[in-house]
């Protein structure tokens, strides 16, 4: 019920019959109000204040059905009782089509007022459930609305911050290479390359995201080769020119990622340093699912791996690729059959649990 005294509007031309509604309902805790006809009922509705309709069917002007129907139009219709003197089925049957909470007949006397007092305060029951539940649905809808409004400026957020640390990141590379470009001592020339090519790495997967529809994976296949397009394009001259990519479709998450690209720069850019003492050569680098798992590879035909000793070789790129096989719970080994040399990384597709010990071997 809307109000502690619920208001009932009894609309019918029988006004003896009325005093006698309004003396049985005011009893039973209702405040009863009378209209004598379908009109003057509509009206009164238009003034509010109704929890309940008691609606006569034969009356002038609107007969009971008519009356019904513009009720129903009202917005927030309290519910209506049809009431009439007819035994004819077919009028409660169309009555309750037309929306009408329930149904009774009357007797001239009065003697269906308890029925009424039932038929009424079931009716606002219903009413009062039908609410809840429609208030209770809108809230629902309303969070549902409110979820998919923060998700998408959540959406908008990550994306902005993976297109602001991209740029970052892809400045310091940038700078680095610079900085590479003007030493004239070999060594810190090589060391700044290297630099510049692990931040880029990092950049990279950002600039992947701020693209991506996903934030939670990366196409690593996609990664790699843009990722190798940014060393063809800024490291060793021409050394990089026959660098190529066999990849297949596989989905990664972006930590993971990062740590794959970090590993590809370090092997590729040993090849690029020690394959080919005399000039350049092919490097290749081939990424294929197996069953559970992903398998890397990065391999040259060069002079091969014992031959590739440098004493200026710091073990920097070795202990960075241990690191990101941690990193990874990846096993990565060295293919001692290949001539020249091939490192092959084998890691799970999803994030496996503690990782394991690895065995490495790079510059």
């Amino acid at each position: 019920m809307t109000s502690a005294t619920p208001t009932l509007l009894y609309i019918d031309d029988d006004a003896a019959l009325a005093r006698l509604v309004e003396r049985g309902l005011t009893r039973a805790g209702y405040k009863v109000v009378h209209a004598a006809s379908g009109q003057e009922g509509l009206d009164r509705l238009a003034q509010g204040g109704i929890d309940v309709v008691a609606l006569d069917q034969v009356m002038p002007g609107f007969d009971g059905l008519e009356t019904l129907e513009q009720i129903l139009k009202i917005p927030d219709a309290p519910p209506v009782v049809f009431v009439t003197a007819s035994q004819d089925s077919a009028i409660a049957v169309t009555a309750l089509k037309a929306g009408a909470a329930d149904y009774l007949v009357k007797d001239v006397r009065g003697e269906f007022i308890p029925l009424l007092q039932v038929a009424v305060n079931g009716a606002v029951r219903r009413a009062a459930i039908q609410k809840a539940r429609d208030e209770a649905e809108a809230e629902v809808h309303a969070s549902r609305d409110r979820y998919a409004a923060l998700a998408a400026e959540r959406e908008v957020l990550l994306r902005e911050v993976n297109h602001r640390v991209g740029n970052s990141l892809q400045i310091i590379a940038s700078l680095l290479h610079l900085q590479a470009n003007s030493s004239t001592q070999q060594d810190v020339k090589a060391a700044l390359t290297n630099a510049m090519g692990r931040v880029a790495a990092v950049a990279q997967v950002h600039r992947r995201l701020y693209t991506s529809h996903d934030f939670k994976t990366v196409m690593l296949n996609q990664y790699l080769e843009a990722l190798l397009e940014d060393l063809r394009r800024s490291a060793e001259g021409n050394k990089m020119s026959r660098l190529t990519l066999k990849a297949d479709p596989v989905e990664i998450d972006p930590d993971r990622a990062v740590a794959i690209g970090i590993i590809v720069n370090e092997l590729v850019m040993n090849a690029v340093k020690y394959a080919y003492p005399d000039g350049a050569g092919p490097i290749h680098v081939e990424l294929r699912p197996l069953a559970n798992d992903v398998q890397l590879a990065i391999s040259d035909e060069g002079v091969g791996y014992s031959d590739k000793a440098d004493p200026r070789g710091t073990g920097m790129g070795q202990r960075i690729v241990a690191a990101m096989a941690v990193k990874l719970d990846a096993n990565v080994e060295r293919d001692p059959s290949h001539k020249g040399t091939r490192f092959v990384v084998r890691f799970a597709r999803v994030t496996a649990a503690p990782a394991k010990s690895t065995s490495v071997a790079a510059s």
